[in-house]
């Protein structure tokens, strides 16, 4: 009695490992172990990415976060409330080229920040909710987003990716590949002082605590137009990838002294979950919240009782 009921037990702990790990975020299927200066992301590699189109054209990125909400920026969104214009693609590889794996939606409702006013100021995140929900698949994945406590030191290497200008005022080529650049993060005071080395006052950022920054100081290497609303991805100690940051602002692209400026996913966890009560977050140290990890502790646990 006792082998059969372990028999049971382990049985039903991988059936819902199996049937979790589709949810699991920060996980692609796909993967294995412009942007400017960056190049081709394979088809799968980046599978929460999304193309955000306003009238059939290409004008943000943004990441998939739950069955049913997309996370952005909030300039790409100058009228929330006009929903009928946008398009969102998810699990799409090109922007001119044959999407197999894609899903198109529509948009149910655009949440900002009340008191946003402008990237420089802050505040530049919004959430979307699509009218119905995405289906889990190898090519269409969540991002796990961080706690409060999760840290991005200075030197950590992370991705961005999108479909945005190859070079400043120079758009993606051919079919419109999505790209890829890995960029170290860079800390606020260092960041800060790039952007005081300009001896034109329009030229010099204040980088406010709910901005995080990621670049090199020589240039070369940078997210620029179109690439607004798409994240910037760290892989963690266990495999894991959470998004540090959204693609909010720059001066020019991959320019001397001027790194990227991203949203601060760390200074927003209360907004997003006020929104989104099931959204996946990681709590640092190898801890991620999320469902399969969830049923595999318990399993581990029965298992220890019973042996």
């Amino acid at each position: 009695m006792a082998t059969k009921l372990l028999f049971s037990l382990i049985f039903g702990c991988v059936t819902g490992l199996l049937g979790s790990s589709a949810q699991e975020c920060g996980r692609p299927p796909m993967k294995e172990d412009r942007i400017v200066g960056g190049q081709d992301a394979s088809d799968g590699a980046w599978p929460w990415q999304v193309d955000i189109q306003n009238s059939n054209e290409h004008i943000c990125g943004g990441s998939l976060i739950t069955t049913d909400w997309v996370l952005s920026a909030a300039h790409c969104f100058p009228n929330p409330s006009d929903l009928n214009t946008y398009i969102i693609y998810i699990g799409r590889h090109q922007l001119d080229g044959l999407n197999l794996q894609q899903s198109t939606h529509h948009l149910r409702r655009i949440v900002i920040p009340p008191d946003y006013q402008d990237p420089n100021e802050g505040k530049d995140i919004a959430l979307l909710q699509l009218s119905n929900p995405v289906k889990w698949s190898d090519y269409i994945h969540p991002v796990c987003l961080p706690t409060p406590g999760t840290l991005f030191p200075a030197g950590m290497n992370c991705y961005v990716t999108g479909w945005g200008n190859i070079r400043e005022d120079v758009p993606l080529p051919g079919i419109g590949t999505l790209q890829e650049v890995q960029v170290p993060i860079i800390s606020q005071s260092s960041c800060q002082e790039m952007y005081n080395t300009s001896p034109d006052p329009s030229e010099q950022v204040n980088i406010l605590d709910d901005m995080i920054c990621a670049g090199y100081q020589e240039g070369g290497k940078d997210s620029c137009q179109g690439d607004s609303g798409g994240p910037l991805v760290c892989q963690m100690v266990n495999g894991t990838w959470v998004q540090a940051g959204v693609v909010s602002f720059g001066l020019g692209c991959a320019k001397q002294n001027k790194p990227g400026v991203y949203t601060r996913l760390t200074s927003y966890t209360d907004f997003i979950q006020s929104t989104i009560p099931e959204v996946q977050l990681f709590g640092g140290a190898g801890r991620c919240l999320a469902p399969a990890l969830l049923v595999s502790c318990l399993c581990t646990f029965l298992l220890l009782i019973l042996t």
